[in-house]
C-alpha cells in the first residue's frame, strides 16, 4: 500500500519542502500578500516553521506577482479571483472525492467499513486519472469563459443596463423542493444524496437547455438567471412539470422576477432576486409565480398565460400582485390555489 504522504506529494506535483518565509522570498511577494492569497484559497496560514509548500506553490505565487504588474489588475482583484478559485475548486474536489469513494465502496462487501487503506487506494487511483481530469477541467473552464464572454457581449448590445458595471436586465428564478425536511427524514445518507443529485441534475439541464445559468444550488433549492423572458418562462414551467412525468423527481414550487440585477463574482443581487425568492415562498406546490415585469415581458413572447392574483404582502417588499404562469388551457392550478406562506420546515 502506498504511503499517504507520498500520494499527497504526487497529487501536489512535488514534495512539500518550503516554509512560509521561504516561499515568500522565492516568489518575491510580501508576507501580507502571501497570507491573504493562502487564506483566500481557503487554507489557514501555516506557522512560520511549518513546511507546507511545494515548487508549484512558488511558481503560482510568482505568476500572481507578475499579474500584479499589469495595470488592469490590483491586489484586491487578485484576492477576489483567488477566493473564487478556492471555493470553486474546493467544492469540485469534495464532489469528486464523494463520487469516487462512493464508487469504490460499491466494490467492497457491504459489511466492510471504508478504512484508511481504502481511502489511500482511492487517492492512488485519483493520481492515475488526474491528467484526464485536468484536461476536462481546463476545457470546461474555457467553454464557460467563452459563454460568459458571449453573454456579456449580448447584454452590452441589447440591454438598457450596463453589464460593464456589473448590471444587467435578467429574469431571476428560484426552484424549491416542497416539504424537503419531511422527505429527507425518511432517507438515509445515500438515498438523500441521490435525491439531491436528481433534483440538481434535472433543474440544471432545464436551465441550460434554455440558455440560462445556474447561479447556485442549496441542496433543496436552485437559483438561476435567464436573459430572455420567454426562455425564463419555459425554464420555470419545465422544472415544475418534471414531477408529472418523472416519479423520482420531487414536487417543486418556482418563483421568478424580471428586472435590473447586480452581478458580482458569479452571484446576483437586487430586488428581482429578493422578489423571486419571496414569490417562491408563497407559491403553491407545483405552481410557477412571476412578477408583473416578467408577465408584461411575456405578453408577446409566446404561448404563456399569466393570471393575475390578488395582492399579497411580501416581506421587505410591501404588497405585490403575483401572476400565475401556465401554459394555455392547462387548468393544473387556479388562482385560488396560491398559498400565502410555504409550510413551515420542522
Amino acid at each position: 500500500m502506498a504511503d499517504p504522504q507520498d500520494i499527497e506529494e504526487t497529487l501536489l506535483g512535488g514534495p512539500v519542502r518550503y516554509t512560509r518565509e521561504e516561499i515568500e522570498v522565492l516568489a518575491g511577494v510580501t508576507e501580507d500578500q502571501a497570507r491573504r492569497i493562502w487564506q483566500a484559497l481557503g487554507f489557514p496560514a501555516p506557522a512560520g516553521d511549518e513546511r507546507a509548500f511545494t515548487d508549484g506553490d512558488v511558481a503560482a505565487l510568482g505568476e500572481i506577482r507578475e499579474l500584479l504588474g499589469n495595470d488592469l489588475i490590483d491586489e484586491d482583484m487578485v484576492v477576489q479571483l483567488v477566493r473564487a478559485v478556492g471555493q470553486t475548486m474546493g467544492r469540485l474536489a469534495s464532489w469528486l472525492s464523494d463520487v469516487w469513494l462512493r464508487r469504490l465502496s460499491e466494490q467492497i462487501p457491504p459489511d466492510e467499513p471504508v478504512t484508511e487503506d481504502i481511502v489511500t487506494a482511492a487517492l492512488a487511483a485519483t493520481e492515475e486519472l488526474r491528467p484526464a481530469f485536468e484536461r476536462l477541467l481546463l476545457h470546461g473552464w474555457r467553454r464557460q469563459l467563452a459563454a460568459a464572454g458571449m453573454r456579456a457581449a449580448a447584454s452590452t448590445a441589447t440591454a438598457s443596463a450596463d453589464p460593464a458595471a456589473g448590471v444587467a436586465n435578467l429574469a431571476v428564478g428560484f426552484a424549491d423542493v416542497v416539504s424537503f425536511t419531511r422527505l429527507s427524514r425518511r432517507m438515509d445518507g445515500d438515498a438523500l444524496a441521490a435525491f439531491i443529485e436528481r433534483f440538481e441534475s434535472a433543474t440544471t439541464e432545464a436551465v441550460a437547455d434554455q440558455g440560462g445559468r445556474v447561479v447556485k444550488t442549496l441542496g433543496d433549492e436552485i437559483l438561476f438567471v435567464v436573459s430572455d423572458p420567454a426562455a425564463a418562462a419555459e425554464t420555470g414551467l419545465r422544472i415544475s412539470e418534471r414531477f408529472e412525468v418523472d416519479p423520482d423527481f420531487p414536487r417543486v414550487r418556482v418563483g421568478m422576477a424580471y428586472g435590473e440585477v447586480i452581478m458580482r463574482l458569479g452571484d446576483v443581487f437586487g430586488t428581482p432576486v429578493n422578489l423571486a425568492a419571496r414569490l417562491t415562498a408563497t407559491a403553491y406546490p407545483g405552481a410557477v409565480l412571476v412578477d408583473g415585469a416578467l408577465a408584461a415581458a411575456l405578453n408577446d413572447a409566446g404561448p404563456y398565460d399569466t393570471s393575475s392574483l390578488r395582492p399579497r404582502p411580501l416581506q421587505g417588499l410591501g404588497r405585490v400582485r403575483p401572476r400565475l404562469l401556465r401554459r394555455p388551457h392547462r387548468p393544473d392550478h387556479t388562482p385560488g390555489s396560491l398559498r400565502l406562506d410555504k409550510p413551515a420546515r420542522h
